[in-house]
């Protein structure tokens, strides 16, 4: 069994990103919008924040009240997207209550959205032209390939219809330059262990500490564990790790796997912006 090291290859990633920065013009902007007070999400932004830096990305965090009216934060948007030194905006999940995280993410200038989550960009990755493809899901595929994982004509099963993994990583599994056979499972699949036992991969993506078993997956399976959770102060993640592990080819470990990807391919995103951004406005000088 072979644990699929997300730290060492987002690194790689991270040092293309920072190559990438040195030889443009300008210095790419992140910004994130957080209206929170919850110390999951604020260690996220922090993260986000500091990786950007490290790269070279100008990054600054934008801190709206969690009691604020839901007029602040899209005011605050509108002013980032009017902002022509902003090459990337997140708006950082969950909001509060009375905030549609819909109208939230509707604010985003679809050509800022370095998340992905618009629903322009979810459209242009639906036809195979991807403009930003959600982090996640991106590097989800990125650690797959450089870890020497072959997805082309192979069965994916991806365990969760999210819109933020389950559903773009399935659009991004059968697209034209991956090629590989796509199944999404959800809380309504019947007999949920007939699909899993029948991939090559699966990707779990549920929310739920341990969902995935050793009597889910057949022998020489490649896991990627995209759930986080805090059970007793300790982090797990979708998948019963241990069991799993003695049956699987290739694991990605929690912490250590997946996340590193999603902050690096976010990295990805914001230059790419910054690249499009700067063509778009040579082009119409």
């Amino acid at each position: 069994m072979e644990v699929i090291d997300g730290e060492e290859i987002s690194s790689r990633v991270r040092e293309e990103v920072t190559d990438d920065v040195a030889r443009m013009d300008r210095t790419p902007k992140l910004v994130a919008v957080l209206m929170s007070d919850d110390p999951a999400s604020e260690t996220y932004v922090r993260m986000k924040r500091e990786a950007a830096e490290e790269v070279g990305i100008d990054s600054k965090t934008v801190h709206i009240e969690p009691d604020a009216p839901e007029d602040e934060l899209l005011s605050t948007v509108a002013e980032l997207n009017d902002d022509e030194t902003v090459d990337g905006i997140l708006v950082q999940l969950p909001l509060p209550d009375h905030v549609s995280k819909e109208r939230a993410i509707e604010a985003v200038a679809p050509e800022k959205d370095v998340d992905g989550f618009h629903p322009f960009n979810k459209g242009l990755l639906l036809e195979g032209r991807p403009r930003f493809v959600p982090a996640t899901p991106k590097g989800v595929v990125r650690m797959l390939h450089e870890h020497g994982v072959d997805l082309e004509g192979e069965h994916v099963v991806v365990v969760g219809r999210s819109d933020i993994v389950g559903k773009p990583l399935a659009a991004l599994l059968f697209s034209r330059d991956v090629n590989a056979t796509a199944t999404v499972c959800h809380s309504r699949t019947e007999d949920l262990e007939q699909h899993t036992r029948a991939a090559d991969i699966v990707v779990a993506a549920v929310g739920v500490p341990e969902f995935v078993t050793a009597d889910m997956v057949s022998e020489g399976v490649v896991v990627v564990d995209v759930g986080i959770n805090r059970v007793d102060d300790e982090l797990v993640g979708d998948v019963a790790y241990d069991e799993v592990a003695e049956k699987a080819s290739a694991i990605t470990p929690v912490p250590g796997g997946v996340g590193p990807m999603t902050v690096a391919s976010l990295l990805e995103n914001t230059v790419e912006s910054a690249r499009l951004r700067d063509v778009s406005q040579d082009s119409s000088s």
